[in-house]
């Protein structure tokens, strides 16, 4: 099982942290310590004074395959979740000043926050997903997968030419504009929008 994962999908969260928009998708990877499932508490780490939440969408592939055609990548998606890629910014920002890779400040313990999916037949097609998270109550993050710069179908191509897509694999497929800290104590829950109406898939305590 892979955790794969998009940074700078959404224009307006690349041009909050004052990074250039991508013309491809920027990948990069989570090891499967990183998952924080059944709502575990989250666990403040030492090393950061400056933890930020980042609420995703995440496709859970569902078939094998590599160099997948646009006309088929669709398929490969078996259920839809939401997630929480937490970041070490500060750390982050050290890392990316030196030219270092992110993985210290992405890729610890717990810092893959994972909720509860949906199968696709349950939400109103892939093209305008909303969702949004709240942080002690009110709503911090909002998003729609229609302002994705690269749609999931993009996503799945791309990164099959790289890796081989398995069964159980996840993409986190990036974060919309607002992300922010987070500190002991605070509470997160997140919610996808259905016809029927919004529908929580994740909680996580911070201790």
């Amino acid at each position: 099982m892979k955790i794969i994962c998009i940074g700078r999908n959404y224009a307006a969260h690349a041009k909050e942290l004052n990074n250039p928009v991508p013309s491809r998708p920027v990948v990069f990877m989570k090891p499967a310590s990183a998952l924080l499932v059944n709502g575990k508490p989250f666990y403040y780490p030492e090393f950061t004074k400056d933890l930020h939440f980042e609420t995703e969408l995440v496709l859970k592939i569902g078939k094998n395959g590599r160099h997948v055609q646009p006309e088929f990548a669709l398929d490969y998606i078996q259920e839809i979740g939401l997630g929480i890629d937490f970041t070490a910014r500060d750390l982050q920002s050290e890392l990316k000043a030196k030219g270092h890779p992110w993985e210290l400040a992405k890729g610890f313990d717990g810092s893959a926050v994972l909720g509860n999916f949906m199968k696709p037949a349950e939400l109103p097609g892939f093209s305008n997903l909303e969702f949004y998270l709240e942080k002690n109550g009110e709503r911090v993050q909002h998003g729609f997968s229609k302002d994705m710069l690269f749609s999931f179908q993009d996503i799945i191509c791309f990164v099959s030419q790289y890796f081989k897509l398995q069964m159980g694999d996840l993409i986190y497929t990036g974060t919309p504009a607002g992300v922010g800290p987070v500190t002991i104590g605070d509470q997160l829950r997140a919610f996808i929008v259905t016809a029927s109406g919004s529908k929580e898939l994740l909680r996580c305590d911070v201790k």
